[in-house]
């Protein structure tokens, strides 16, 4: 499968630099395809390819309601009949479940509004999308000179801030720096200079455990 992925690539060359979902979501409707022109010479063999050519379309579609589901702060009343995980708190300790799109998101408040965040190790410093930055009043440091961010789609400019404070569980931080950028689409991260903070952090059967220096009521 791979051999003929890579050929498929050769042949098609922009068909690598597609999202995986819409890579997904055009390999099952060229497999419904095949299978619909197979049902003419062998019913039984086609119905059971276009059959698995639906089954992908469904579980991308699902995949990309859940990520969407997980960005927008207004499905937050649905997440318990969506069984989407949410953080608990256990003996003065964070605990985040592992969602469905292999990511560890966390429901915080940044300066009294209510955000989502995606914990991100790889990244060094915690960032905010504009909208967050407006809707929580955070305002540039007009002191502080605009970082560059590097990123697939080339270098782009972001503005430094400082948080007042952040919020979740039983964690919070205050005065903590933070970009604001359009570099992650609209995403937001909590980054290094914040699990530095903590007392420390690991990951136990999928569940990433936040461990405060001072835990706060949640």
């Amino acid at each position: 499968m791979d051999a003929f992925y890579k050929q498929l690539e050769t042949a098609v060359p922009w068909l690598g630099s597609l999202p995986p979902l819409i890579a997904a979501a055009l390999g099952a409707i060229v497999l419904t395809m095949i299978g619909g022109a197979l049902w003419r010479v062998s019913p039984r063999l086609g119905g059971t390819v276009r059959l698995a050519g639906n089954f992908v379309l469904i579980a991308v579609f699902l995949l990309a309601a859940m990520r969407f589901v997980r960005l927008d702060p207004s499905f937050d009343a649905l997440s318990n009949n969506l069984a989407m995980p949410v953080q608990t708190v256990d003996g003065g300790e964070t605990r985040v479940p592992l969602s469905a799109d292999g990511h560890y998101w966390i429901e915080a408040k940044v300066n009294g509004t209510r955000q989502r965040f995606m914990v991100d190790t790889g990244a060094t410093v915690t960032a905010i999308s504009q909208e967050v930055a407006d809707e929580a009043s955070v305002k540039p440091d007009p002191l502080r000179l605009p970082v560059v961010v590097r990123t697939a789609n080339g270098a782009m400019q972001a503005q430094m801030v400082r948080l007042d404070e952040v919020q979740f569980g039983s964690i919070v931080a205050r005065d903590m720096d933070a970009i604001v950028t359009p570099a992650t689409g609209g995403l937001n991260v909590l980054g290094m200079n914040f699990l530095s903070r903590l007392k420390g952090w690991r990951v136990e059967e999928g569940v990433l455990i936040l461990s405060p220096r001072h835990p706060v009521a949640s």
